[in-house]
């Protein structure tokens, strides 16, 4: 979805290690833009844009304008950026410039809406399986996300990704097959097992039969010494 965002960039003339903490340092982070059939271009810009840019409701799939001092004006998008697993802090971001007469691919946000009657009525539980499809159309047609309504469905059916509604140049990639939400029942409670240190009734049964056949064969065996002894 494309914004209505200016974010300035400066262009960074040194690369390497000490080069991105020195541009750190001065509160920016450093930065690669490329596509578009041109040439890569190393910048340094402010990480709270584009942490604005990537949290917000259009994530990755917002497209910006992105004011390089001295040198272009090109809409780009966020495909990549790089986290301190410590800090939490935005060390690195990669653009991709977009033309905006080409079809893309994007990944977009699938919502349900509404409680089955499979719940409602019958008891059921519904299963989010996907959320999201994945979709190819021009730029300025992704959507921030779509809706599914889930009203309708009763235990054992579901909404597909074929179900999607599609406006515009948009052409769903996603097999439609695929699953989006389904409706199952629940399942029945498991039975009860023995308390701990009760044996079962088989069980029981099972391990008394040998105690009597071993106690008939000490008395067989104690049958001829009570003969011997009389003679």
């Amino acid at each position: 979805m494309r914004k209505e965002v200016t974010v300035s960039a400066d262009v960074r003339a040194s690369r390497g290690k000490n080069a991105a903490h020195r541009t750190r340092r001065a509160g920016q982070i450093p930065a690669v833009i490329y596509g578009a059939y041109k040439d890569p271009i190393s910048v340094a810009l402010d990480p709270r844009e584009i942490l604005k840019i990537v949290h917000s409701s259009t994530g990755y799939n917002t497209i910006f304008n992105l004011q390089i001092q001295g040198g272009e004006n090109t809409p780009v998008m966020v495909v990549d950026h790089q986290v301190d697993p410590l800090k939490g802090t935005l060390l690195h971001a990669d653009l991709k410039r977009i033309d905006l007469t080409k079809r893309i691919r994007v990944t977009v946000p699938v919502h349900t809406e509404g409680e089955p009657a499979g719940v409602k009525v019958q008891g059921g539980l519904l299963e989010i399986i996907t959320r999201v499809v994945e979709i190819e159309c021009l730029p300025d047609d992704i959507p921030e996300h779509f809706v599914i309504d889930v009203r309708e469905l009763m235990i054992g059916q579901s909404k597909r990704a074929s179900d999607v509604a599609l406006a515009g140049s948009i052409k769903l990639v996603s097999d439609p097959q695929s699953v989006i939400a389904h409706v199952v029942a629940l399942r029945a409670e498991a039975e009860p097992t023995p308390a701990e240190g009760a044996a079962a009734p088989e069980a029981a049964a099972t391990t008394a039969e040998p105690e009597v056949i071993k106690k008939g064969k000490k008395e067989e065996e104690g049958a001829p010494e009570e003969k011997g002894k009389k003679k």
